[in-house]
């Protein structure tokens, strides 16, 4: 039997949200940003003490993941939560805890 068989849809995307969410630093972004509309990457970069170019890979990781969005405002980019994946995120988390 191959494993593509028995692995859902549902768990491939709750398994890529949780790869997305498995370090502290994006976890502490999306807690920022579930709290706020939407926030400026020199904005998380001058609260967390990592460098930039750290930041911004972890920003890339939610953003691949689908769970924020950034929009180019030239200098800065801003970012905000893709409501729609960080629901369904928090459904599929939900659904498996509840097992």
């Amino acid at each position: 039997m191959e494993v593509g068989t028995v692995i859902t849809e549902q768990q491939q995307r709750a398994a890529r949200y949780a790869k997305a969410l498995g370090h502290p630093v994006r976890m502490y972004v999306m807690e920022l940003l579930s709290k706020q509309s939407c926030c400026y990457s020199g904005d998380i970069s001058d609260e967390l003490p990592i460098a930039k170019s750290t930041l911004s890979q972890h920003l890339k990781e939610l953003k691949d993941a689908g769970l924020i969005q950034g929009e180019i405002e030239l200098p800065r980019i801003k970012y905000c939560l893709n409501r729609e994946n960080w629901n369904e995120a928090k459904l599929l988390f939900k659904q498996f805890f509840s097992v």
